[in-house]
């Protein structure tokens, strides 16, 4: 048996591999005390058994989410299936049956630094998308802002971001999904929101820890959704090169794309909490989701985070820096890294597939939102 993990966001380490089950760890994130991504390759002999043992689940950045969560599995790297596991409290147990001499193993389906060169690369290809490089990360990454649709000419504009959070894969799968919708010349809601509204779309706010096996921070160990209140060049350029576009250009939406370890569920968050959150707030907020629901089965009101009290939002979080410096509406998307469970699927979970298709059922919520601003 073989246990490898350098390579494109791989994270594990062998702790014991004479032991049974072999055991394995997660390495923190670089400068911190977050972990829970992992994403390895196992080799050994096909039709053998071989049981593993992850004996540093328990202190987990969020241990909750190995409740009820089965492990992302694939031979090819494009097909991923779900692996059932055991969590005590402790330890995550789960064995691995190999049909074939190699499988991969991860926390959820990755999404490659290849594959998001590659999405740039086709979307560069519309007439309707620039591509803009607003600096480098601190490993000298390119921070990549695409704009779809005519800056010049549209009456509104929308901000998406995704991966703050780099283990949150499911994110980028999301708007991989959103672009092949928005620029799907035979989609009519693509085409009837281009007519007037520009898109303003970061896949990536965070190339470096995507690359260094990260669940939560950037080459430098900051939590990227903590720093919008002050961010800085030395410690989270990420933020500080898009929070600067973002103060130029303005904007009329924005939507942070996330994942969530625990909550089985797709859910937004809102801006509840901000300074000077008001009636228009929560009527954008209120016609977003009730279009949202109407547009997708897989999304949900009923469960989600608890409503930041009146004056109480932490400024450094992305959504409430945004809807209090735009007086506007600004969202936190969440998808589960386990499955819906209003809709579960036995075989995959929730999987960038599903990622990708309530992507496309958000521009219906978009359309709505931006009637009534």
């Amino acid at each position: 048996m073989h246990i490898s993990s350098a390579f494109d966001s791989g994270n594990i380490e062998v702790v014991n591999a004479d032991s049974h089950p072999v055991e394995l760890a997660i390495r923190r994130d670089n400068n911190s005390d977050f972990y829970q991504w992992f994403h390895f390759r196992l080799e050994g002999e096909a039709g053998s058994q071989y049981p593993l043992r992850i004996v540093n689940a328990g202190k987990a950045a969020y241990p909750q989410g190995w409740q009820n969560y089965r492990v992302c599995a694939s031979y090819d790297r494009q097909n991923w299936f779900r692996i059932g596991a055991e969590y005590d409290g402790e330890v995550l147990d789960f064995t691995v049956e190999l049909e074939q001499p190699s499988i991969y193993l991860a926390y959820f389906a990755p999404f490659s630094w290849e594959r998001h060169l590659d999405l740039i690369g086709w979307a560069q290809g519309s007439e309707q998308v620039d591509v803009e490089t607003l600096g480098q990360t601190l490993d000298g990454r390119d921070m990549t802002l695409l704009t779809i649709g005519n800056a010049e000419t549209a009456k509104h504009r929308v901000w998406m971001i995704a991966r703050q959070h780099p283990g949150e894969t499911m994110a980028e799968w999301f708007v991989e999904g959103f672009l092949e919708a928005l620029l799907d010349a035979a989609n009519p809601s693509a085409r009837a929101l281009l007519q007037d509204t520009v898109f303003h779309v970061v896949p990536n706010m965070n190339p470096d820890g995507s690359v260094r096996g990260h669940l939560r921070t950037n080459a430098a160990g900051a939590n990227l959704n903590r720093e919008w209140l002050e961010p800085s060049m030395e410690r989270s350029p990420e933020v500080y090169l898009v929070r600067q576009k973002m103060l130029e250009l303005g904007g009329d939406i924005f939507l942070d794309i996330h994942g969530d370890e625990a909550l089985p569920f797709n859910f937004v968050a809102g801006s509840e909490g901000v300074p000077g959150y008001d009636e228009r707030h929560a009527m954008l907020e209120k016609t977003f989701k009730q279009a949202f629901v109407a547009a997708s089965p897989d999304f949900q009101t009923e469960r989600g985070y608890d409503l930041d009290k009146p004056g109480e939002a932490n400024m450094t979080v992305g959504t409430n820096w945004c809807g209090h410096q735009f007086r506007t509406l600004a969202l936190t998307l969440e998808m589960p890294f386990k499955d819906n469970d209003n809709l579960p699927d036995p075989v995959e979970g929730w999987s960038p597939a599903r990622c990708q298709q309530l992507a496309r059922d958000i521009l219906f919520p978009i359309r709505e939102t931006l009637k009534v601003l």
